[in-house]
């Protein structure tokens, strides 16, 4: 190893770890392990009026009133009855918060080789709620960045996981 390759980080090697992986549908994606608190079966959920569609309403988790939003409405995809849907409780920002997918994978290590950047698909299309793509086992996992998808400022806003201007 050359002296100089170790200060140059891409931002697929500081991405590389362990991640949860999930199904919405037909696709599947990554959540960094150190943000998940805990995976559950689906509970109770309390709607609170006048909140987004894709805030579900809230849950008791022993004892703590925990925000459960449902991925499929954020990401507007079709709703489905499944089976092994569950609550992903994930740490944003210092709170906790749950989301609900179809089903969980597996957690798996991700190498920073087979990380790359979200392709740029034109100014309609924001991809920065997404961390990176993992390619491994001849398919694709979309890694999401999380904190965006669930930033308060996005969560009802359906057109896109993280429309901003900033």
């Amino acid at each position: 190893m050359h002296t100089g390759d170790a200060a140059i980080a891409t931002p697929a090697a500081s991405l590389a770890g362990k991640f949860l992986t999930f199904f919405l549908g037909n696709e599947e994606y990554g959540l960094e392990i150190l943000k998940v608190h805990e995976i559950m079966g689906m509970l109770p959920i309390t709607r609170v009026p006048r909140t987004p569609d894709a805030v579900r309403g809230v849950i008791n988790l022993r004892g703590k009133v925990i925000p459960i939003v449902d991925l499929r409405v954020r990401f507007r995809m079709p709703g489905e009855d499944v089976d092994e849907t569950c609550i992903i409780v994930v740490q944003v920002r210092g709170a906790l918060m749950g989301v609900v997918v179809d089903r969980v994978s597996e957690v798996v290590a991700i190498a920073a080789a087979d990380i790359e950047a979200a392709p740029e698909f034109g100014a309609d299309v924001d991809t920065r709620y997404l961390l990176g793509l993992a390619k491994a086992g001849g398919r694709v996992r979309l890694l999401l960045d999380i904190d965006r998808v669930l930033a308060s400022e996005h969560v009802g806003d359906p057109a896109s996981p993280s429309t901003t201007t900033d």
